[in-house]
C-alpha cells in the first residue's frame, strides 16, 4: 500500500508540474495572431513555390525522358538502352571525379545489364580529351558526359578543333 501512495503522489506532483506552464501560456494573449485573410496571403507564396518546384521537376523529368529517347534513336545496340545510358553516365562522371570504388560498383551493374564496354571507353576518352572542368560546375560535367555519350567521336573532334586555334603555348590544356 505504501508504494501505491508514493506512486500516486509522484504522478500527481508530476502532472501539476507539467500542467502549470501550459495553463500559464494559455492565459497570455497571442501578439502574433493575424486575421485569417493575412494568414492565407502568407501561405500563397508557399503554394506558388511548391507549384513552381513541381513544374521544374516535371520539366526535368521530361528532359531526362527526351535524353533517353535521343540516345535510343542515335546509338546502336545496348548503348542506347535507358539502363545503359543511366549507369554509363554515372560511371563516366565518377571516373572523372576520381571516385574509382563507386565507379567499379556501377561497372558491375553496367556489365550485368549487358551494356557495351567499348562505348563506355569511348565516352570516357571523349570526356578526358576535352580538358579540365571547373570542379564546382556539376552541370558542365553532366552536359559534357551527355554529349559524349550521344556522339563520342563528334564531341572529341569538335573540342579538339576549338582548342587548336586559340592556344599559343605548347603543352597546355585549355579550359
Amino acid at each position: 500500500m505504501r508504494c501505491t501512495i508514493r506512486s500516486a503522489a509522484a504522478l500527481l506532483t508530476g502532472g501539476i508540474l507539467l500542467l502549470t506552464p501550459l495553463a500559464a501560456s494559455a492565459q497570455q494573449p497571442g501578439g502574433d495572431q493575424k486575421p485569417p485573410e493575412q494568414a492565407q496571403g502568407e501561405q500563397k507564396p508557399d503554394d506558388q513555390k511548391a507549384a513552381e518546384q513541381a513544374k521544374a521537376e516535371q520539366a526535368e523529368a521530361a528532359k531526362a525522358i527526351s535524353d533517353y529517347k535521343e540516345a535510343a534513336e542515335k546509338l546502336p545496340g545496348s548503348a542506347g538502352a535507358p539502363e545503359c545510358v543511366w549507369t554509363g553516365r554515372r560511371i563516366a562522371s565518377l571516373l572523372w571525379r576520381d571516385d574509382i570504388d563507386t565507379a567499379r560498383r556501377y561497372i558491375d551493374l553496367y556489365d550485368r545489364f549487358g551494356c557495351s564496354a567499348e562505348h563506355l571507353k569511348l565516352v570516357f576518352r571523349c570526356v578526358i580529351q576535352q580538358g579540365p572542368i571547373d570542379p564546382k560546375a556539376a552541370d558542365r560535367l553532366a552536359s559534357r558526359v551527355h554529349n559524349c555519350w550521344i556522339a563520342p567521336e563528334e564531341a572529341t573532334t569538335a573540342s579538339s578543333q576549338t582548342t587548336i586555334g586559340p592556344t599559343t603555348k605548347t603543352g597546355t590544356i585549355p579550359n
